[in-house]
């Protein structure tokens, strides 16, 4: 039987919105005040990670002949599509001085980039002031 390439997992294609429910944790842990720093800060930790690594994106490495990139899915801010050098392109991008404006712009290219960029500065956020002395829950 042919099949069309497509991978599912054990959670049949739910397994990639992991982060989504962190972040709804998050949420909760902060409004519940319940939950100490070090759980607040360990679920933004995670929220982080799917953001740059995991979330569904367009993948915006530089194309020839195209100004807003490539338009493949992508996992993560960080990561590139299915193509190899995609990835390379995007991770350069951080570490090239000449490249990084370009990659903080794709960071609000579209909707689902500006989404998750959003929560992964939330994120980092939430983490730093979950141990602020004052602040923080508890």
């Amino acid at each position: 039987m042919a099949t069309s390439g497509a991978r599912i997992g054990r959670l049949g294609g739910l397994g990639q919105w992991w982060g989504v429910i962190a972040a709804a944790l998050l949420i909760a842990a902060w409004i519940n005040r319940a939950a100490g720093p070090v759980i607040v800060a360990t679920l933004s930790a995670l929220v982080l990670i799917w953001c740059f690594f995991q979330a569904p994106v367009t993948c915006g490495a530089p194309v020839r002949g195209r100004e807003d990139g490539c338009r493949n899915n992508a996992t993560g801010l960080l990561m590139g599509c299915h193509i190899r050098q995609h990835r390379w392109q995007k991770l350069k991008m951080l570490i090239l001085r000449r490249q990084v404006r370009e990659f903080c712009s794709g960071l609000f290219s579209d909707g689902k980039a500006a989404l998750v960029t959003l929560a992964a500065i939330g994120s980092f956020l939430s983490g730093l002031i979950a141990f602020v002395p004052g602040v923080a829950l508890g």
